[in-house]
């Protein structure tokens, strides 16, 4: 099992090229594990949870 890498949304969009607007709506509809808020109220997810999902729809 891994370590989760939480980061914001914004980061999260950096790193994978997914527009934010986009990884919120994963974690709206319950495709991504929602981790909390950052301190400027920014979803948190783990990148790690997120570039598997990538890799599952890609396949």
């Amino acid at each position: 099992m891994n370590i989760p890498l939480l980061v914001d949304t914004r980061a999260a969009s950096v790193a994978t090229g997914t527009r934010p607007g986009t990884i919120r709506q994963w974690l709206h509809r319950g495709h991504l594990t929602h981790h909390g808020h950052d301190r400027a109220g920014r979803a948190l997810v783990d990148l790690h949870e997120l570039e598997t999902h990538l890799a599952d729809k890609a396949a």
